[in-house]
């Protein structure tokens, strides 16, 4: 992309770099690596708002981790487990009407707006909140809360099912999983979204496309889009414990494996079972993961495994190591 640089005083190629940098949040400093446009023949800087936007974003995500504050989509995901519009939701918990749809839309919420929410993400702690508290939802409203309320309490098999996962699987956000708890809904959900685009798909290039996924997600906005840690195996990075996603995805009928044999050669086919449930990615992670199966549509795996050998952080860990989203900052897929 070419722009008109003042120093350089014509249109020069541009190139994008990273660099440290401090923001403002909340009145508190906030250091991260942000992505600057700069002129590639003087250094000048360019203004560029998508980049700026993201930047921002990412030092808005880097505060709340301080704080433990909850990220926009999971206050939205806690809103949509119980089946209640924003409005209804900011009614309930007797706010403004505006400001659930400012929370989820990006402002940092304070602190004891934050305390209750993580109390009503629990359906146990919901039907405590709506028998002992007065609330401004009308009679039907209360009753059909109540009735999803009892529906996830009642859902011990689907509890069981996430408390195997999660003895598995970190829900501590830190840096070796993009600083978002482990998402099981979310990984299907890109699972299935390459399963559905591709003809063939094979295990062995899912495994890196999931991980470019993430960590392209992780680059530009300060956090990964499933939370899966990526270990460093010999054919390239592959999700933590992935034969136990695989294994429970297939007793969820989501997706499965088929081994077909090809001269004599085993091949591990990943078959979806069901459509890309609606709502579980977001806008923006839908167009990185689009992203991705374009810049890869022609690689085969062993292409994408070679491919992925070159990244830094791959040639910087070891066998079995965890590859940290730090090194995310130095993927380029120009």
């Amino acid at each position: 992309m070419k722009r008109y640089c003042e120093e350089c005083d014509r249109e020069v190629e541009t190139k994008v770099i990273t660099r440290r940098e401090s923001y403002k949040v909340c009145g508190e400093v906030i250091e991260v690596d942000a992505q600057i446009l700069i002129c590639a023949e003087c250094g000048e800087d360019f203004f560029c708002e998508e980049l700026d936007n993201a930047t921002l974003v990412i030092a808005y995500n880097e505060y709340r981790r301080k704080h433990k504050l909850l990220l926009p989509e999971e206050i939205k995901k806690i809103r949509e487990q119980y089946g209640l519009s924003q409005r209804s939701f900011a009614k309930l918990l007797n706010w403004g009407d505006k400001t659930i749809y400012r929370y989820e839309n990006g402002s940092i919420q304070d602190k004891a707006h934050n305390s209750l929410l993580l109390f009503l993400r629990d359906p146990e702690n919901m039907k405590t909140y709506l028998v002992e508290n007065e609330i401004s939802l009308d009679a039907r409203q209360r009753v059909k809360l109540l009735d999803v309320v009892e529906k996830l309490e009642q859902d011990r098999e689907y509890r069981m099912s996430r408390r195997f996962l999660d003895s598995f699987f970190s829900k501590i956000p830190c840096e070796e999983n993009g600083f978002r708890a482990f998402d099981y809904e979310k990984f299907c959900a890109m699972v299935l979204f390459f399963a559905h685009k591709s003809g063939e798909l094979l295990k062995t290039k899912l495994m890196k496309l999931l991980n470019y996924s993430d960590m392209v997600f992780y680059k530009e906005n300060g956090i990964s889009i499933s939370g899966a840690k990526y270990a460093h195996l010999p054919y390239g990075p592959v999700p933590e414990n992935f034969d136990i996603l695989l294994g429970t995805m297939a007793a969820d009928h989501i997706a499965h494996i088929e081994i077909l044999y090809d001269n004599g050669y085993e091949k591990h086919h990943v078959i979806p079972d069901c459509d890309i449930p609606e709502g579980i990615l977001s806008e923006e992670e839908c167009a990185v993961l689009e992203r991705i199966y374009e810049k890869f549509a022609e690689f085969g795996s062993v292409d994408i495994s070679n491919y992925s050998h070159r990244e830094r952080g791959y040639n910087s860990t070891k066998q079995g190591d965890i590859i940290s989203y730090a090194y995310a900052k130095d993927i380029q897929l120009n």
